[in-house]
């Protein structure tokens, strides 16, 4: 019999406060019942603990000591749901609501079809009309971001096919796959860690893939902290740098100079270049390369799908519509052809 771990996103202060309410209500209303619920609390005080125990008495309580990001707090969970022998993990973010059929759907595609990582469509809250994600696009140059993206739903939009990485808001994993290849990477702490963990599942020879009948909806806004920037800049290039190819590294290696220069000139207009020395200087440490080499060895040692075949999932064009920057509408169609190029390379 199957075993089902429902984890909702780690709470840190008073997030569960202002989100909790309405995911829980969407669980509670779900077709399936069968599962057990896990809930993280990120530094954990008296006061946190005890409104989440109120909340949700029905959950498993994990109360860490330190904020831990996404992916420490939620694997957390997903390291007990793996020793008690769970089939599978629901993640799904507390700012999210699934539609009481979703996880129902979910859980019959991914015990008739192969892939490890199953997303429902998610559109957004309370604009539902608008797409928040089809799945996640992977750039060539590591960054990633939601396809379709406040997009109205088409009828092409409502095919099942393969994504290049499930969005964390909402996630259906196979938890033998990643017993195979491991969890979220800790260092991430935030952002990207999606991606890094799709990116691995495919290398390992699974899948990841958008289940569009399946609906859950995300009160997604788009963070503008400074912070923000560090991150998501700094985690795509650990993408590239533990998942890609040496070949495919040493092809973008110009384009990824041009990147570079281009980030320098937005990071001044818009006060964040300090985040952007923060980024070269974390590579600048010896300690963070040799977690680096030790984690590309791993991985590559799990290869057993081509470069060519991973890579027809990634693109060579980035959209992101909170930042609509001419300069970024001018590159596009030169790293498309870039991409182009390169991709006829591996081809060959």
């Amino acid at each position: 019999m199957k075993k089902v771990a429902v984890i909702i996103s780690p709470n840190w202060k008073d997030y569960a406060e202002k989100y909790l309410a309405d995911c829980l209500a969407s669980l509670r209303a779900q077709t399936y019942q069968d599962f057990t619920l896990f809930l993280i609390d990120n530094e954990s005080s008296d006061s946190s603990s005890a409104y989440l125990k109120a909340a949700a008495p029905e959950a498993r309580l994990i109360c860490l000591e330190k904020n831990e990001g996404f992916a420490g707090g939620n694997n957390a969970a997903l390291r007990l749901a793996l020793e008690e022998n769970f089939s599978f993990a629901f993640l799904i973010n507390m700012d999210a609501l699934a539609e009481s059929d979703c996880l129902e759907k979910l859980l019959a595609y991914a015990e008739t079809n192969s892939a490890a990582a199953v997303q429902p469509r998610i559109m957004l809250w309370p604009e539902k009309n608008l797409i928040n994600s089809l799945g996640n696009e992977t750039h060539f140059l590591g960054f990633g971001f939601c396809r379709a993206y406040r997009q109205p739903l088409r009828t092409s939009d409502e095919n099942i096919k393969p994504i290049s990485y499930a969005s964390g808001a909402a996630v259906l994993f196979r938890l033998t796959a990643l017993q195979k290849i491991g969890l979220f990477d800790e260092e991430f702490w935030m952002y990207n860690e999606d991606q890094d963990i799709c990116l691995r599942l495919w290398l390992s020879g699974e899948s990841c893939h958008i289940l569009p009948t399946a609906l859950a909806y995300h009160k997604y806004e788009f963070g503008r902290s400074i912070s923000k920037f560090y991150w998501m800049d700094r985690n795509r290039i650990l993408v590239m740098l533990k998942n890609f190819h040496s070949l495919t590294l040493l092809a973008i290696l110009p384009a990824f100079i041009v990147m570079e220069m281009g980030l320098i000139l937005f990071s001044l207009k818009s006060g964040w270049f300090k985040e952007k020395l923060k980024v070269w200087a974390y590579f600048l440490s010896i300690s963070h390369w040799a977690y680096i080499i030790r984690e590309r060895r791993r991985i590559q040692s799990q290869r057993v799908v081509s470069e060519r075949i991973c890579s027809s999932l990634w693109t060579g064009r980035i959209w992101y519509q909170e930042i609509d920057d001419v300069k970024l509408r001018l590159i596009n169609p030169i790293f498309a052809l870039y991409w182009r190029m390169v991709r006829l390379i591996m081809f060959w």
